[in-house]
């Protein structure tokens, strides 16, 4: 691995390291992210919400601790979002469910499902009350609430939302996680009467912990960071896999590790989402106690190679390149540290294309080069060593796009620990 060597000459970005602990492995008290997912917009187009709805949704957190708070999201939204309660309680066992549970998550259609354990839900409040309204565009921090969770465990968030027309969603498509939607208020049920499962979560950008911590890694990338194509409720992502190394490490335990991916996102142009140059600000420069960014993306702009018709189709690798310049100066305007990682073996994928393939080698050799401050190649990590455009087969999950379970593990494994040490 090739790392970019910091300059001794005295530039904003080394100044600013050099008020910062020497330590790399110090911690401090702070709120940090603990879990994310990046919102975007989509249209309502079967009006949900229209009636009294309880959302119960679950999230995979890294660091544990004893006070959290939520972070809700109306930022796509064109009206005002009314939340009439929250809760966050511990998932019950597989045992108290009395369902089939495949991974950390639950299973269930229809009826009697998504439940919490007994005794252990909390409310959330808004400025000491018990509903907000957010308006169009914004977010909402909730006030602290006191929950015992574990590093790596999981939390039940709970919303009810009264009846309200709603013409753009603030949500994240693919939650890779079972969560489900229930008629009426049920923010207190222990089990959700007539309930529905969905795969995504609505209006929820975010869970912070109040922990001693040494900041935050934050995964930033399309569907191969959102975990695509991994077995679902099973938290098999790089990131996860990232997250319970840091974890294990005593170098490296204080660190959080938020995931921002975006399946179909791309570098240059919006298609799933805004693109990686408009959300930076928002999905990582906002976010708490962001020490290290690492980014996978790009693959999306360069299979639009194989297919254009819309405008910003046609890219070179030289617009690739410079989108990844400019991620790379406003990383270190804010004194983080941003590590780039190879994009992988697309060969057999269905947009594929010589063109595509000419500009991913070229935008590798870029990222290997040193402009980042670190590289990633998890290129070399999933690629067959015979056939190198394309994954090694037990690392394709079938689609020659997306990695499989074992070849997420090898990419999450694959990661230097040492990156997060600087």
């Amino acid at each position: 691995m090739r790392l970019r060597h910091l300059s001794l000459a005295l530039s904003p970005l080394f100044l600013l390291l050099l008020s910062r602990p020497a330590d790399a492995s110090h911690k401090h008290d702070a709120w940090v992210g603990t879990w994310a997912a990046s919102p975007y917009a989509e249209a309502n187009q079967h009006n949900l919400f229209a009636q009294d709805t309880t959302l119960r949704q679950y999230v995979h957190i890294s660091l544990g601790g004893s006070t959290f708070r939520l972070v809700l999201s109306n930022e796509f939204g064109t009206s005002d979002l009314r939340i009439d309660g929250a809760s966050v309680a511990l998932p019950a066992s597989p045992a108290e469910n009395g369902q089939a549970q495949d991974g950390a998550g639950l299973k269930g259609s229809n009826s009697s499902i998504g439940s919490i354990k007994a005794g252990t839900a909390k409310p959330v409040l808004f400025n000491g009350q018990t509903w907000i309204n957010i308006a169009p565009g914004a977010l909402v921090l909730s006030d602290p609430v006191v929950v015992s969770a574990a590093p790596l465990s999981d939390l039940a968030v709970t919303l009810f939302l009264p009846a309200q027309q709603i013409e753009t969603l603030s949500y994240h498509g693919f939650a890779d996680q079972t969560n489900f939607a229930a008629p009426g208020n049920q923010l207190t049920a222990a089990t959700l009467d007539k309930a529905h499962e969905n795969h995504s979560w609505f209006f929820l950008k975010g869970v912070q912990v109040e922990a001693q911590t040494q900041g935050a890694v934050l995964c930033f990338g399309d569907s191969i960071t959102d975990g695509a194509h991994s077995t679902e409720n099973a938290n098999l992502r790089w990131p996860d896999v990232l997250a319970a190394r840091l974890l294990a490490d005593k170098k490296t335990s204080g660190l959080a590790v938020m995931n921002e991916g975006i399946g179909g996102n791309r570098v240059l142009h919006d298609v799933t989402g805004p693109s990686a140059l408009a959300r930076f600000d928002r999905d990582v420069l906002a976010q708490p106690e962001v020490r290290y960014v690492i980014v996978l993306e790009g693959i999306n702009d360069i299979g639009r190679l194989a297919h254009p018709h819309l405008p910003g189709d046609q890219i070179t690798a030289d617009d690739l390149i410079a989108g990844y310049k400019q991620l790379i100066e406003r990383a270190h305007e804010h004194g983080i540290l941003i590590y780039g990682a190879t994009l992988t073996p697309y060969a057999g994928a269905g947009y594929e294309s010589a063109a595509g393939e000419d500009v991913r080698d070229k935008v590798n050799a870029f990222i290997r080069s040193g402009a980042f401050d670190g590289v990633i190649d998890f290129d070399k990590v999933t690629q067959d060593p015979s056939h190198p455009r394309q994954f090694l087969p037990a690392f394709d999950s079938g689609d020659h796009l997306h990695p499989s379970d074992t070849g997420y593990k090898a990419m999450g494994d694959a990661i230097d620990l040492t990156l997060f040490t600087r």
